[in-house]
């Protein structure tokens, strides 16, 4: 047995370390707001102090005497300005002379922080040395300088810079006085030394992330500073490029915890103090005699210490009451931990504290690094009615106190202790330790109460005054141990998992009855257990908390990086939020004796574990982001043959064809040049010209033959052309390789083809009386930026062909009168196939779920498009200003109504012209006044002809009738008899009106007054919104009486709502650059209250932050299918639409004075406008169930954010509230994830929203919107053998009417449908349709089906096929040689003999065609005779190897015989 009775000599290497590595803390409010503002990940900094320059230092009559001795010094601590405290560890240099007015330190410094706040900054002083007359020295500060690191002005250098800082008079208490307090600029009140400065650079050092968890934050440390765990540098700078060494793993076992003198007579004497303290420290009252606190659980902390911090966070494990005589064995070979009963033990009374289990650690060779235990209690306290926390089962609480602690070396001597036992003293009392607690010590923690000494195996028993609080254990190399021990580390199966996952939050993985807790602690506290109070307070002994965290599958991948919104204003990126996780592991097998489990904890059995698993992730193609080449392929009869087509010319105003830009080549981009353009109007032209057909597997080489296509171009609504046909030439000649571009035409209603001019145009005019006022700018960024997706469809079966995408950039015109450029891009499709399994039985089981998925992308074609833009005129007398600002658009300020009410009438309409002055558009919100007397007389609002202006009229009553009765004509609802006789009956209802008016309107009186005055208060204000996007405004707000007031703002609608969050305000002023004033805690909040409050000084004026904005729109998707839109002169024109997808409203913000009453209304209405689409996403699902996916997002990287946190700060709204869509944050610089759960909807229904993608804290505006369409179909799974048919039967039901149906599928040589032709579907009719699978690749795959209405080009009704295809047995296997090149192939044979008696007929079939070709494809062999089956195998160009599968079928399709060739090209 290993004993260190002495602990200050075990651990001098340590301590020295230690006591050298204290620091001061920051300022608990500076720490708080670094987390508010998600600046919690720690960055690491190099600051290189060159020379100092001071030719003029203040000089005393003594230091001038001595100046040839002076040695001067400089010393660097971290400063916060803003709370005037100083902290972390002050560096001191080496001592240096001065030569020519210069003093060399050339030292290097280097620290991580994450307060990277403009108030934290580094105050460097210079001392210099004098000797005195006794020897020693005397040190005088001669001035110092304020090194700024972090700063938001933009006229400072950048962090990452050379500085050269002056020389400031005085010391640095100086900073302490009260009048530098928040002050950014010191030179005003600090006076410089003339001449004096130090040089110095400051950069940003990435390599210190490696090594960050050997050294604490906040620290300044040399570049030959001893770390331990830090490998040594030959260069003198380990610091510079760190390296680490290496760790190795070790296990703790057999652990035991003795106090003095009795287990039982220690922990007595501890509750007897608390009691009576706490007894001390309340009132007493009736109910004190049942209020003890007793002990619920002891704790250890374990943790490995290399005297600056802890290297990872410390494990906390459970101890449990031992006989005296017992050992905790958690040894290699038994999987559950055993009491080994020692045979001097006489007493069963708990004596000791033990661990069952086993503790692994991972520690590097290295004399200072330390094993620090930490004995900690966890009290139940009961809970009081003075007490303010919350009331739990058993209405007590719990709190902790560290009992002991100490320190053990195993590296500091000879490790003499593998093997042994190690008996280490705690210690107690006021002493500094690693974890910077208050430790439990009395006067009789040194002293014994007993005559019982301190036995151990193999010792003699001690004198009465030597038995201490000891911790016993032993230490053994997992290395050693690893090959005989099947027993997992706990820590390692923690990374495992994390690893995997990626994700905070890992479940738990440990091993039987191991349980994980973990909870959020601040990075600077100690790492304690994580438990919340009421946790703590529960009934059960040993509480724990499980953690599930479930990976949604089918991942998807997003390879592209994110872009900031053209539309949003230049918003920056906020920081990640990531609090430190400490785990509580507990450790016990079976912590309860048998005797105190519980009957229920019986039947409930043990808690499942979740196992760690990968997901599968199928990406989908993001073709938006990432555009294929749009450089022609196609050869020159190719392109001769699409320019003999005839397609319309793009030509400028003038008549002159527009000048082609090259699409393979860059085009700059001058913003000032495009807004100084005399053309300030663009007509943006695409031209779809022609589709080239690629022979794809499983459609034949005619396929598609109908084509039409769905895109949305910048703020326009979405297109959908009407149906193109591909048109093919038989007269030019070309080869099978290298396909005929297929000129697209127009088809007309009736099927027939446009005889027109070829192709399809779509044009889009964007000038000014289009954008938006500012928008013009954001306009041409869209077009630098930004591609347009686009889906191509097959108008005959409505299938997916493929999707695309076009740079937009080639639609700059640079000043140029018109521009265009041709692009020759593909179409692009996924096919997602599992891995090939072998029809056995036991592939028969495999499920095609836990097969892993492999994503192919599949060209189906090229497309051939040109895009243009002809600059267009503007008439100057109608032309707005779309390009410039209005001065304070955001400020709304209340105008003055200068004349008063002149008398008349009250309804709304001579009001609202009364408050004409506060907006230009009332007449769109006229009230109710005179609506009330259209319902009366049953007449709607808005069927009033044009021609009829005031209803007020002395014949106004007249005249509504004149106009009920026209609506009742037009509408056909009544006959003209019976609009006389109405009319007559009118008339004299009409005589008595005024009768039955005239009270109404006495009552009425009151009413009009009231809304009189409420539109005198109102100021309305005209918002253009957008989805997603904030607009931010500010309500000039007057008290205009002459006593204070507390206003309280309540708005009618949650989207507008009062900004009362001062970071919030102060970055959208900002963003919106709004000079107006900013006033920090200006609201008073409340729960109870309707709406924040805000005082007003008698005739003070304030501004009022609001901010609106919506997450939510209409999700009508247009059914699926071509247009039938006029051909013309075959072009389409995209006009002006307002959108649809966000509504219209009017929302009314009131502020109400004490009394109740309205002070003043805003009223501001919304007008929606569309937003911009980046990326569309098309998924296809099986109905009425969930759809789960989730996109992977790149790290954010952005040039003009010098913040690496900024990267993972990524938040999603989702326009639906029915679907479900969050992302999690992972590891800073990890990609992060967009997770989609959709709910189901019947096929063949498509689900439309959008998400929206921020980047920036407040999320002020979208940087990414996307659409996504999810499309629902019937799922039928399938199990088959590639290269047999199989039969699998369909229910098609008929709907309310009678329709004529076409059936087709994805792949038409896979999958036939029976029957083949249209057939009539009667109203609620059953159809039967039977398909004929027959696939020819083993694996899982999913195929399409879909049933269309021929007459109306609508999808009725859409099916998934899952296909789980197996290999076929095979029954022989050949190989060939081919030689590569020469355009020959070769021909092969193979003997095939009819196994039956009688005659058969024979099919020939292969899975590669395009390799293998058949001399016969069929024939008939007599019973037991041998046939020649003839094979060609097709040339090759490039050497390798493929096996191609030869099926004999028979007439059913059935396969008799499997073949295997191998071919070998050489």
């Amino acid at each position: 047995m290993v004993k260190t009775e002495d602990q200050s000599t075990m651990a001098d290497g340590w301590r020295e370390v230690f006591e050298r590595s204290r620091l001061v803390p920051p300022p608990s409010q500076t720490v708080r707001l670094a987390v508010e503002s998600h600046l919690t990940r720690s960055h690491g900094f190099q600051l290189s102090l060159s020379r100092l320059t001071a030719p003029h230092l203040p000089q005393s009559q003594e230091m001038q005497q001595v100046e040839e001795d002076l040695t001067y010094q400089l010393r660097v601590t971290l400063f916060d300005r803003n709370h005037q405290h100083f902290f972390g560890k002050t560096w001191k240099s080496p001592p240096q002379r001065m030569k020519n007015n210069k003093i060399s330190f050339n030292e290097v410094l280097y620290f991580h922080t994450s307060l990277r706040l403009p108030s934290v900054v580094v105050v460097l002083e210079l001392v210099s040395f004098s000797p005195k007359p006794d020897g020693t020295q005397q040190a005088l500060g001669r001035g110092f300088t304020v090194l700024e690191l972090f700063t938001n002005r933009p006229e400072a250098q950048a962090a990452d810079a050379d500085r050269r800082l002056d020389l400031r008079h005085g010391s640095p208490r100086t900073l302490l006085h009260p009048l530098l307090k928040d002050t950014d600029d010191y030179s005003g009140l600090l006076k410089t030394i003339d001449g004096a400065h130090l040089d110095c650079v400051v950069k940003i050092h990435p390599a210190l992330v490696s090594m960050m968890h050997l050294f604490p934050e906040n620290v300044l440390v040399s570049r030959d500073e001893n770390i331990p765990g830090l490998a040594a540098s030959p260069t003198g700078d380990a610091l510079l490029r760190p390296q680490l060494l290496k760790m190795l793993p070790f296990t703790l076992n057999r652990l035991t915890v003795s106090l003095q003198p009795s287990l039982e007579k220690f922990e007595s004497q501890l509750l007897q103090l608390i009691n009576a303290d706490c007894h001390n420290t309340k009132q007493p009252g009736p109910e004190d005699t049942l209020r003890t606190v007793v002990i619920q659980e002891r704790r250890l902390h374990v943790g490995v210490h290399n005297g600056w911090c802890f290297l990872d966070k410390p494990q906390v494990v459970v101890l449990e009451p031992l006989a005296s005589g017992a050992r905790g064995r958690a040894d290699s070979l038994s999987k559950r931990s055993t009491l080994v009963k020692d045979s001097s033990a006489t007493s069963s009374l708990p004596q000791i504290l033990g661990l069952r289990s086993s503790v692994e650690l991972k520690m590097t060779n290295h004399q200072a690094l330390a094993i620090v235990f930490q004995l900690e209690y966890v009290f139940s306290a009961p809970i009081g009615r003075e007490t303010m926390l919350p009331f739990t089962s058993s209405s007590r609480a719990a709190f902790l106190q560290c009992i002991r602690w100490g320190i053990w070396c195993p590296f500091q001597e000879p490790p003499d202790w593998k093997g042994e036992e190690i008996q280490l003293v705690l210690q107690a009392g006021a002493k500094p330790n690693p974890d910077g607690v208050m430790v439990y010590g009395t006067e009789m923690s040194a002293k014994t109460q007993s005559s019982v000494p301190l036995s151990a195996a193999g010792t003699a028993q001690k004198p009465v005054s030597e038995v201490k609080d000891t911790i016993a254990f032993r230490l053994s190399s997992s290395l050693e141990r690893k090959a005989s021990s099947p027993k997992t580390s706990l820590r390692t199966r923690q990374e495992d998992v994390s690893r995997q996952r990626r994700s905070p939050s890992s479940p738990s993985s440990s091993s039987h009855g191991q349980k994980h807790i973990q909870a959020a602690s601040p990075p600077e506290s100690p790492k304690g257990p994580g438990l919340s109070l009421s946790q703590l307070a529960a009934t059960s002994r040993y509480p724990t908390i499980s953690h599930s965290s479930s990976a949604l599958p089918w991942q998807q991948s997003f390879p592209s990086l994110l872009h900031p919104s053209l539309l949003a204003s230049a918003h920056q990126l906020s920081h990640v939020a990531c609090s430190a996780v400490s785990n509580i592991a507990h450790l016990e097998m079976d912590l309860q004796r048998e005797g105190d489990v519980s009957p229920s904890a019986q039947n409930e059995g043990d808690q499942l574990q979740e196992l760690p698993f990968t997901p599968v992730h199928a990406p989908v193609i993001t073709l938006g982001m990432n555009v294929s080449s749009s450089s022609s392929v196609s050869s020159r009869s190719s392109l001769a043959h699409l320019y003999a087509a005839g397609f319309p010319e793009i030509v400028d105003c003038s008549g002159q064809v527009a000048e082609v830009l090259d699409p393979t080549e860059p085009v700059p981009f001058d913003p000032q040049r495009e807004g100084t353009d005399l053309l300030q109007g663009n007509l943006l032209v695409f031209q779809f010209l022609a589709f080239t057909r690629t022979q794809t597997a499983g459609v034949g080489p005619d396929w598609p033959d109908n084509i039409y296509f769905t895109f949305q171009f910048y703020r326009f609504p979405p297109v959908t052309s009407q149906q193109l046909k591909l048109l093919t030439s038989d007269k030019v000649q070309h080869k099978t390789s290298d396909p005929l571009p297929c000129v697209l035409a127009s088809i007309n209603k009736d099927g027939t083809v446009n005889s027109g001019s070829p192709g399809l145009q779509v044009q889009f005019r964007v000038d000014d009386s289009f954008l938006r006022p500012g928008e013009k700018r954001w306009f041409y960024r869209y077009l630098a930026l930004h591609t347009m997706h686009i889906d191509i469809w097959d108008s005959d079966s409505l299938l997916l062909i493929g999707s695309t995408a076009i740079e937009l950039k080639y639609m700059l015109r640079q000043g140029k009168s018109a521009v265009q450029a041709l692009h020759e891009v593909e179409v692009l499709t996924t096919d997602y196939v599992g891995e090939d399994t072998l029809l056995t039985s036991a592939g028969l089981g495999r499920c095609l779920a836990s097969s892993p998925m492999t994503v192919h992308t599949i060209v189906r074609g090229r497309l051939h498009i040109r895009t243009g833009n002809i600059g267009c005129p503007v008439d100057s007398s109608s032309r707005r200003a779309a390009d410039v600002m209005p001065s304070h658009p955001h400020i709304i300020t209340p105008r003055k109504v200068t004349s008063g009410f002149r008398g008349g009438s009250l309804s709304s309409r001579n009001i609202l012209q009364l408050n004409a002055r506060n907006t230009s558009q009332a007449h769109r919100l006229e009230m109710d006044g005179d609506r009330g007397l259209l319902f009366r007389h049953r007449i709607r609002p808005d069927s009033i002809m044009p021609g009829e202006h005031n209803l007020n009229e002395p014949d106004g009553g007249r005249r509504k009738f004149s106009c009920m009765a026209t609506v009742h004509q037009r509408e056909g609802k009544e006959s003209v008899k019976a609009a006389k006789v109405m009319d007559q009956t009118k008339e004299s209802e009409l005589a008595r009106e005024p009768f039955h008016i005239k009270p109404r309107e006495e009552r009425s009186k009151a009413e009009g007054i009231a809304n009189m005055l409420s539109q005198a208060i109102t100021t309305q204000h005209l918002l253009y919104a957008s989805l997603g996007s904030a607009e931010y405004m500010e309500f000039v707000l007057k008290n205009p009486f002459n006593v204070p007031q507390t206003i309280t703002i309540l708005s009618d609608d949650p989207e507008l709502s009062v900004i009362t969050n001062t970071e919030e305000w102060h970055y959208f002023k900002a963003l919106t650059k709004t000079p107006t004033p900013l006033e920090e805690n200006m609201f008073h909040l409340e729960e109870s209250a309707p709406g924040p409050r805000v005082y007003l000084r008698p005739k003070e004026s304030i501004n009022i932050p609001l901010k609106y904005q919506s997450f939510l729109c209409d999700h009508i998707t247009a059914l699926q299918g071509p247009s039938f839109l006029p051909a013309g002169k075959g072009s389409q024109v995209a006009k002006k639409n307002l959108s649809n997808i966000v509504a219209a409203k009017t929302i009314k913000v009131t502020f109400k004075a004490e009394d109740g009453k309205p002070l003043a209304i805003c009223q501001v209405n919304v007008e929606p406008t569309p937003h911009v689409l980046d990326q569309t996403f098309r998924l296809y699902h099986p109905e009425l169930c969930f759809l789960k996916k989730a996109i992977r997002l790149p790290p954010w990287q952005d040039p003009t954010v010098g913040d690496q946190d900024a990267r993972t700060c990524i938040s999603v709204r989702c326009s639906d509230p029915n679907i479900i869509c969050q992302t999690r944050m992972l590891v800073p610089g990890e990609p992060q994830d967009v997770y989609l759960k959709v709910p189901g909807s019947p096929s063949p229904q498509i689900k439309m929203f959008f998400v929206m993608v921020f980047t920036d804290k407040w999320m002020a505006a979208p940087s990414q919107i996307w659409q996504i369409y999810v499309h629902f179909l019937e799922r039928v799974d399938v199990s088959c053998v590639s290269g047999q048919r199989t039969s699998q039967s369909l229910v098609l039901r008929g709907k309310q009417a009678v329709r004529k149906v076409k059936c087709f599928s994805s792949h038409p040589k896979e999958i036939e449908v029976d029957p083949e032709g249209v057939f009539i579907l009667p109203p609620a009719a059953v159809q039967e349709l039977q398909l004929k699978v027959q696939p020819w690749r083993a694996g899982s795959r999913f195929l399409y089906v879909n049933a269309v209405d021929v007459d109306n080009q609508r999808l009725v009704t859409a099916w998934l096929l899952c296909l789980n295809v197996h290999q076929p047995v095979l029954s022989k296997a050949f190989e060939v040689c081919v030689p590569v090149g020469g355009g020959r192939g070769s021909s092969r044979k193979i003997t095939y003999t009819n196994p039956y008696t009688s005659s058969h007929t024979f099919l020939l079939r292969s899975d590669h065609p395009d390799l293998l070709q058949f001399k016969e494809d069929k024939f008939q062999i007599s019973g037991g005779e041998s046939y020649t089956i003839g094979l060609r195998f097709a040339p090759s160009q490039s050497p390798g190897s493929v096996e191609i599968l030869v099926y004999v079928n028979n007439l059913e399709e059935k396969t008799e015989e499997t073949f295997c060739v191998k071919v070998n090209y050489s």
